[in-house]
């Protein structure tokens, strides 16, 4: 007969419901925490390094809270011509960024962080997406932020809303980076820790 299996403590550190919501798709228990961190990037620092620092400092975060567990962190940074696009927080910072962003590339870059807090071993990944969004006019990017209002999604879109009329092509390994956490990255890590997924 087969032993049970028991997972370890999974503890996914966020307070954003989009990534709750993905991590979902694994089937596996886990729990939340808000990391609560300081999500300012630092002078002169590019948006690859703030993703990946800031899901390394959210883990620690967590981590401090648990001391048996696997702590997930993830953070993402969105980059157009050299621009690191935040997220908007309100109506008019939106319009300003997708006035910007029409008709142009744009990188998601999507920081993924996994601590077993037990070891303090740590496995890092950086999941890159591209995305062209359409020459959009005015009233067509008034008329998406009165029907979502995607002020806490850096680049002002939500592509599995509505956002996705907004965009041209999308290209990447990976179409949950875009909406901030890369399961088949996450897989990949929790299988290196001896988590059974399936």
């Amino acid at each position: 007969m087969k032993t049970q299996y028991v997972h370890p403590r999974l503890i996914l550190g966020t307070s954003s419901l989009y990534r709750r919501e993905l991590f979902q798709r694994l089937k596996l228990p886990f729990e939340t925490a808000n990391p609560a961190i300081d999500e300012t990037p630092l002078q002169d620092e590019m948006p690859e390094a703030t993703a990946l620092r800031l899901a390394e400092n959210k883990a620690h975060a967590v981590a401090a809270m648990y001391h048996d567990a696997l702590i997930i962190t993830a953070d993402q940074v969105a980059v157009m011509e050299g621009i690191q696009l935040g997220k908007p927080l309100n109506y008019a910072n939106a319009v300003k960024q997708l006035r910007l962003m029409r008709g142009k590339e744009v990188i998601f870059y999507t920081a993924l962080c996994l601590l077993n807090s037990r070891t303090n071993r740590l496995q890092t990944r950086l999941v890159p997406y591209s995305i062209k969004f359409r020459a959009l006019s005015d009233p067509q990017i008034e008329h998406y932020l009165s029907k979502e209002q995607p002020y806490h999604c850096a680049g002002s879109a939500k592509s599995e809303g509505l956002g996705i009329a907004l965009i041209e092509w999308m290209k990447g390994d990976d179409p949950n980076a875009l909406i901030g956490l890369p399961l088949i990255a996450l897989v990949d890590m929790l299988l290196a820790e001896g988590v059974e997924i399936i």
